[in-house]
């Protein structure tokens, strides 16, 4: 076990050199700052490594993970990082991106008691809630299981442009997007959902702040 342990610092050392045959000035340049246009929220799944799948080098994303890609209002940790990435980083995109066979959202769809996660799974739940005539009305299991992913997205997109944050950055005129993808691990194609979020009028006026 120790072993394995340290070959993580092993593989560290010999991406830094491949960092620097590559780009003597890499860490350099680097360390002068950070200014990614882009906020990844994702899930916390270890197949679904934010750089990796996007193609994009450090320095590019700024991300925030917890299972099955949530927005919850009340999570103090997904508003710091969201009010960071929109105030100070002033970033044009936020991406929330969701992937087929994620073990919560699977989770969510059951009724097994699971422990402290339960708390979290209950706000998946709700998503299911909202949308069950149509999630139920699909027979195939996987199908079901997708289409849940991918609702739980839409409505991660749409609790973002909900936010004060996001809202006041619009008010600002300040450029940016909401988008919702889905990642699927079969074939490693991510998916647009198309249902970027531009403005307040993407959002039913009861949730329009006003001041």
């Amino acid at each position: 076990m120790e072993k394995r342990y340290k070959k993580l610092l092993s593989n560290n050392r010999k991406w830094v050199a491949a960092q620097l045959n590559s780009d003597p000035n890499f860490f350099k340049e680097l360390s002068l700052g950070q200014s990614p246009e882009y906020l990844w929220i994702g899930c916390s799944d270890s197949r679904v490594p934010a750089n990796e799948i996007t193609g994009t080098k450090p320095g590019d994303l700024f991300v925030h993970r917890n299972i099955a890609n949530m927005v919850v209002h009340s999570d103090m940790n997904l508003l710091s990082v969201l009010s960071y990435a929109v105030e100070v980083l002033k970033v044009k995109h936020i991406i929330v991106c969701g992937h087929y066979g994620c073990g919560g959202v699977l989770a969510a769809m059951g009724n097994k008691q699971y422990g402290l996660i339960d708390n979290w799974l209950r706000h998946i739940k709700d998503v299911y809630r909202l949308h069950h005539d149509e999630l139920d009305a699909i027979k195939n299991k996987k199908e079901k299981e997708n289409r849940f992913v991918e609702l739980n997205v839409m409505e991660q997109v749409l609790d973002l442009g909900k936010t004060s944050i996001v809202q006041n950055a619009w008010k600002a005129k300040q450029p940016l997007h909401v988008h919702g993808w889905v990642y699927d691990i079969h074939d490693g194609l991510i998916r647009d959902l198309d249902v970027t979020c531009r403005g307040v009028k993407d959002l039913h006026s009861i949730y329009h702040f006003t001041s």
